[in-house]
């Protein structure tokens, strides 16, 4: 069990979802991460939500089925940042894929997935830097699809240069179609800098798209989740104590109980 900020226990453990499995294998082959990988962080960090234990939110974690599935193809140490947000969203999303970006190797896993007939891969990318016969900003694709084919997204989790990095010199991407938001707003994420503001970060980006597909109960769960995760991560760089009873986490609190 894993003690929760307020101090009583949290829901029984969850299994190591995608991502973690990522940062494990990462952690455990890679002889060039940087120190930055927080494997032996200079503070304590909760191995499951990688806050500081005195602001874990463990036993806030929500789990909400979906129709869709994610894919995050995530650059080389992106995994092993506690900022990431690709992690809050396996946390939700149970049908959430991870796999490590490199140009010269691509994972056997990752290439039968985006060919699994149950999935319709969509690369979720500006239009701007795709052939427009490639480019959409809604799911209806050009030609009939199958309804029994479930969308999948694939997310290009990473900075700004190395999402277009992947974008360019990823063949097996090619043949896919790309979903170009259009959200109309502004990002809130506050835990690493922009210098474009339309730029949204990898949580805010799965519930987009998981609000156009349909899932609109785990879109909202998962904007809630991404506010109280940065609530409680500032909060403990800051060393103030969370606030439990703030607007993010009752919206959260909502959430859950009208699954």
């Amino acid at each position: 069990m894993v003690a929760s900020a307020d101090g009583s226990p949290a829901a029984a453990a969850h299994p190591p979802h995608a991502v973690a499995r990522l940062r494990s294998s990462s952690l455990a082959n890679s002889s060039t991460r940087p120190r930055l990988d927080r494997g032996e962080p200079r503070k304590p960090r909760c191995l499951n939500c990688r806050l500081a234990p005195s602001h874990c939110m463990c036993s806030l974690r929500p789990v909400v089925p979906t129709r869709a599935g994610i894919c995050l193809l995530m650059a080389e140490f992106e995994a092993l940042k506690p900022s990431n947000t690709g992690w809050l969203v396996a946390d939700v999303v149970p049908e959430t894929f991870a796999f490590s970006w490199s140009r010269l190797q691509v994972a056997p896993g990752l290439l039968a997935l985006l060919a699994d007939p149950q999935w319709q891969p969509w690369v979720v990318f500006p239009g701007e830097f795709a052939e427009p016969g490639r480019v959409h900003e809604s799911l209806e694709l050009a030609q009939p699809m199958s309804p029994a084919r479930r969308p999948l997204f694939v997310l290009l989790d990473g900075t700004w240069s190395e999402a277009r990095k992947m974008f360019r010199k990823s063949p097996y991407l090619a043949g896919l179609p790309v979903l170009s938001l259009n959200p109309g707003q502004l990002s809130r994420y506050r835990l690493r800098r922009s210098i474009h503001e339309h730029h949204f970060c990898t949580s805010e980006v799965a519930a987009l798209c998981l609000a156009m597909a349909g899932d609109e109960h785990a879109a909202q769960t998962l904007e809630a989740y991404l506010d109280v995760f940065s609530h409680r991560y500032l909060r403990a760089r800051q060393s103030v104590p969370a606030d439990p009873q703030d607007e993010a986490h009752q919206r959260l609190s909502a959430l859950a109980h009208c699954a």
